[in-house]
């Protein structure tokens, strides 16, 4: 049983639902498998190697099932709408904390350092305050604890770490993860600190390489955030986004350092502000593409 329960966690995880969709009940109550077969392999040859929870994982990414298509024929979508028989690859937006490792990651702030204590990254002014009538402040971290990965942040479970939208309570056990879609997951994405900071930390890299073109950007700012290049398409948008955007700044050159001035990590100064700000621009809408944020 413990086999089985560990397999459909890391399935649920991959996949977005497990083999078996009541995570959480196994017994009598729970939903019948649609792959049992599947589900008893995969659990006696996780067994069997040892509990090794990577050998598993590469199981998992590099099966056929996983790398198929996301694309739906409407017969198929009609006969299987859950994909519960697998006909398809699984599309779900990601959970929190894959979409700020993916940003840290791209932009190469990441610390991957494994171990240690939980760190406190960026919160509103406050917010431990209002929520506690005075009764804790919350200290912010400094330096390389700022951008570990989301499995080292705190919580106190009364006031979760606001950039993480969609978590749970903490006050029982979940075992799924809820999926919403509201603007103001957008609007979090779009200008909360570790965005615009890991959207500045990127460009500035592509800015201080003079060889580079605006397309040589691009394509380069594609291939670490959605590991492919643009098509011509995608390319003309985002050139004509970057003139808007050098023209407004142009014209607000406060704008431009404010924007720049978010975020711990120091700035190099021998970059252009105008050009950087622009640039921020435009990775930001990268990172908030449909592709980057779901699993496709």
């Amino acid at each position: 049983l413990t086999a089985r329960v560990t397999v459909n966690r890391f399935w649920q995880q991959v996949f977005g639902i497990g083999l078996v969709k009541t995570a959480e009940d196994f017994g009598t109550q729970g939903e019948y498998p649609e792959q049992l077969e599947l589900m008893n392999w995969l659990a006696a040859d996780f067994r069997d190697h040892g509990w090794d929870v990577k050998r598993l994982m590469k199981q998992l990414v590099m099966s056929h099932t996983y790398r198929q298509s996301s694309k739906v024929p409407p017969e198929l979508l009609e006969r299987d709408p859950e994909n519960r028989l697998l006909g398809r690859a699984p599309r779900y937006r990601m959970p929190f904390w894959m979409i700020r490792d993916q940003a840290l990651a791209a932009s190469g702030l990441m610390v991957t350092d494994a171990g240690g204590p939980s760190v406190k990254g960026y919160q509103p002014e406050g917010i431990w305050e209002e929520a506690t009538f005075g009764n804790k402040k919350y200290t912010q971290d400094t330096g390389a604890a700022l951008y570990r990965r989301s499995l080292y942040t705190f919580w106190r479970r009364i006031v979760a770490p606001t950039m993480f939208f969609d978590s749970a309570t903490r006050q029982t056990c979940n075992v799924k993860v809820s999926r919403t879609n509201t603007p103001l997951q957008a609007l979090l994405t779009q200008n909360d600190t570790t965005y615009v900071e890991a959207a500045r930390h990127l460009t500035e890299g592509l800015l201080l390489d003079s060889n580079l073109t605006d397309s040589d950007r691009i394509h380069v700012m594609y291939q670490r955030v959605l590991s492919r290049d643009p098509s011509a398409q995608e390319e003309s948008l985002l050139t004509a986004m970057l003139e808007r955007s050098r023209l407004a700044f142009q014209e607000s050159p406060e704008a431009a350092a404010e924007l720049l001035a978010m975020g711990a990590s120091p700035r190099n100064d021998s970059v252009d502000a105008i050009q950087h700000a622009s640039w921020t621009n435009v990775c930001l809408a990268v990172f908030n593409l449909d592709e980057t944020l779901t699993r496709e």
